[in-house]
């Protein structure tokens, strides 16, 4: 006998929040961001996806305005109104990614103007923590590529990453929770911003970004476990380099 599928009322808070968190930090400007959270039901393999419906945005939600859908597919299995276009990535990354059950996708001013700028789309980094955060190399979809309403590439990328940038379109951070996909997002977009300083400072001073070398960055993504969920605080990378 099928198992009732029934608004978790947690969930629910927690989603609102998360909206809340992302809309304060400015990521929101119109009904296109939103925040999906997997959580497991018996009569699902992939389990079942909350979200936001279409027609409405982040900052002017509530908890009425979330529906439930399947994840292989865009098939709402709770509530009633249609979800946006890019609900069809984040299901994509749920389906080819079981050790990640949210994301949260934004519209990033400072990312979409840096790439609009013309600097190359790679990750560079000024400041420790963002490997260390995101944990994997940051993946660049070009801007000629939509991969919303044609998800059939992203099974040749989203293993090898946690966050994708839609060039000329905003990010999505995936995270093990709604919780680690935020601090991935915020991480990223902080970075941004400050490289945009950087370089803008530089150019002021006739001066060159220090930017981390791509080893330093490699050898941050391996450790990256160990740092942000450590079991003990000393020692931590060479433990892990003697292994």
């Amino acid at each position: 006998m099928p198992t009732p599928i029934v608004f978790d009322a947690e969930i629910g808070r927690q989603f609102i929040k998360y909206a809340r968190l992302v809309s304060g930090r400015g990521y929101v400007h119109n009904t296109l961001g939103n925040i999906v959270i997997r959580t497991p039901h018996p009569d699902y393999p992939h389990g079942i996806a909350y979200t936001k419906h279409a027609e409405v945005s982040l900052e002017e939600m509530e908890a009425c305005n979330i529906v439930i859908t399947d994840v292989p597919s865009s098939r709402i299995v709770w509530g009633q109104r249609m979800t946006s276009v890019g609900h069809n990535l984040s299901r994509e990354i749920l389906r080819l990614r079981p050790d990640i059950n949210a994301t949260i996708h934004v519209h990033d001013d400072a990312t979409i103007a840096l790439l609009g700028s013309g600097a190359p789309h790679d990750f560079k980094v000024l400041s420790l923590d963002p490997p260390f955060v995101l944990g994997k190399p940051v993946h660049y979809v070009p801007a000629h590529v939509d991969v919303e309403a044609d998800v059939s590439s992203v099974a040749g990328f989203i293993q090898d990453t946690n966050l994708v940038v839609l060039v000329g379109h905003g990010l999505t951070a995936l995270g093990r929770n709604v919780s680690e996909a935020y601090h991935r997002l915020n991480t990223f977009t902080a970075e941004v911003r400050r490289c945009l300083l950087a370089e803008q400072v530089a150019a002021l001073k006739g001066t060159t970004p220090t930017y981390r070398a791509q080893h330093e960055i490699e050898a941050m993504y391996r450790f990256a476990e160990r740092i942000i969920y450590p079991t003990r605080p000393d020692h931590v990378m060479q433990e892990a380099a003697a292994e």
